[in-house]
């Protein structure tokens, strides 16, 4: 059985508490979406902030909702360069003694003292889909993607087991640009 996952492109994006949300945009703020996003009751937001790094900014990054316990900036590792931020490659939500950056909303700033990483590629994923693919929570798979001039074979995938996921594999758009991934495509989990 040939084990096909949608792979997504992750574009750089911020996450923030409800306590940063109230400093950028103002008290009593609620996130506005603008769109669901394919893990179910994740959203993007219309919300955007600034985010300064040592070197350069990105005018306008995307909030995604809703509101977490911890803020969190994942860019890729170009992003990174560009605007002078050290941020290592972790898995969502492990943020300790990772990069640095100010977040700039209509209404305020936060210094963010850490919380800027690049996203490890990942695939989530239900139990059901987990039995059948024969995985579990936190193996590293590889996974091949095909395309007209640079197919890659994408190591160091983390398996993330949840019931409350969609099957699909996250990359950045450094990774996305590598193998010049379309909308809609599709890997193969090795």
């Amino acid at each position: 059985m040939e084990k096909t996952v949608l792979v997504e492109t992750s574009a750089r994006h911020v996450h923030v508490t409800q306590e940063t949300l109230e400093i950028l945009f103002g008290e009593g703020y609620q996130l506005t979406k603008k769109k669901d996003l394919s893990q179910p009751g994740q959203f993007a937001c219309e919300e955007r902030v600034q985010v300064i790094g040592a070197k350069s900014s990105f005018p306008a990054v995307s909030i995604l909702g809703p509101v977490r316990s911890a803020n969190q900036v994942e860019i890729s590792a170009s992003d990174a360069r560009s605007i002078g931020v050290k941020a290592p490659v972790r898995e969502s939500g492990d943020v300790k003694g990772s990069g640095a950056c100010k977040l700039v909303g209509p209404k305020g700033e936060v210094e963010l003292e850490e919380g800027v990483i690049i996203a490890k590629r990942h695939i989530h994923m239900t139990p059901e889909d987990a039995e059948k693919y024969g995985l579990k929570d936190k193996d590293v798979v590889s996974v091949e993607i095909k395309s007209d001039e640079r197919s890659l074979v994408f190591g160091d995938t983390i398996v993330r087991v949840s019931p409350s996921y969609a099957l699909a594999m996250h990359i950045d758009t450094d990774e996305s640009n590598a193998v010049m991934a379309p909308a809609g495509t599709f890997g193969v989990i090795l």
